[in-house]
């Protein structure tokens, strides 16, 4: 059983711990806040594009080709995943941080 329960929340304006207050009389809300481990992904710049980059890289180098059934499909997809992580493939981000901001100053606040 987990100490922790990491908690990834990609609609921010759910409310997140708040919403266990409204539920939970406050000593039960509060011990449920402390069991979990939140992260909010950005509002602007999501997460789902690195995972969207992932299938487009899978798809061209993978799945390119007519698989005939289940089995073979998950071999290779299994293939493709073990061959991508040995060689640590990465993403090349084409922006750095300091170009981000100026490029993309619009999604950055204003401080």
């Amino acid at each position: 059983k987990p100490d922790r329960v990491r908690y990834v929340d990609y609609a921010y304006e759910r409310g997140g711990t708040a919403n266990l207050f409204m539920l939970f009389a406050p000593l039960e809300g509060w011990r449920l806040v402390e069991r979990f481990e939140w992260h909010y992904t950005p509002k602007h710049g999501s997460w789902l594009d690195m995972a969207e980059t992932e299938l487009s890289v899978l798809s061209r180098q993978c799945l390119n080709r007519r698989i005939g059934d289940k089995e073979n499909l998950e071999a290779e997809v299994k293939a493709w995943q073990a061959y991508r992580n040995k060689h640590n493939a990465k993403a090349d981000w084409h922006f750095s941080n300091q170009t981000a901001r100026v490029k993309l100053k619009h999604l950055y606040p204003a401080i």
